[in-house]
């Protein structure tokens, strides 16, 4: 392998664990860990789309945001696949499918509330730094439908 493929390996290497230490700090409700993942600053402003919710611009907006997800959810355990990362220069885009296992509020004195699961498909970008790769952009989108293969068959007649 040479000196350029080596580099390349090492940088998917590195954009990966960066990608899998942002869901485990989402998964510990550790804001702080999460709050060193994404780019420091104003100078390229980061952004965040939740299922369901507007978009965030900003840093300040983009934390407050899983600061409250965190104060609201017991229980969270993602389950990545279909996992791609993508690169060129100093910017990382990871493609991925959340499986998303969570759980609310405890009712009638139960340890956690009852658990749900969601399918969330996901765009992490990440940049460059001197201090390794940050987040500068996380978009998550619900999966409506049931993405399997079509039957070919025609429909019979009746």
């Amino acid at each position: 392998m040479n000196e350029e493929h080596a580099r390349a390996a090492a940088d998917i290497a590195e954009v990966e664990a960066a990608n899998t230490a942002f869901y485990e700090a989402v998964e510990r409700g550790d804001h702080e860990a999460l709050s060193g993942l994404w780019l420091p600053g104003e100078d390229l402003t980061v952004s965040c789309v939740h299922p369901g919710w507007p978009v965030l611009t900003g840093r300040g907006d983009v934390l407050r945001s899983y600061a409250l997800i965190m104060a609201n959810t017991e229980y969270i355990q993602f389950f990545l696949t279909d996992v791609n990362i993508a690169m060129t220069g100093d910017t990382a885009l990871v493609t991925c499918t959340e499986n998303i296992l969570s759980g609310g509020p405890a009712e009638d004195g139960d340890a956690l509330g009852p658990l749900v699961g969601q399918l969330v498909v996901a765009t992490n970008v990440f940049r460059r730094t001197p201090d390794g790769w940050k987040l500068w952009s996380h978009h998550g989108s619900p999966v409506l439908a049931e993405t399997g293969e079509e039957d070919d068959e025609e429909p019979s007649a009746s």
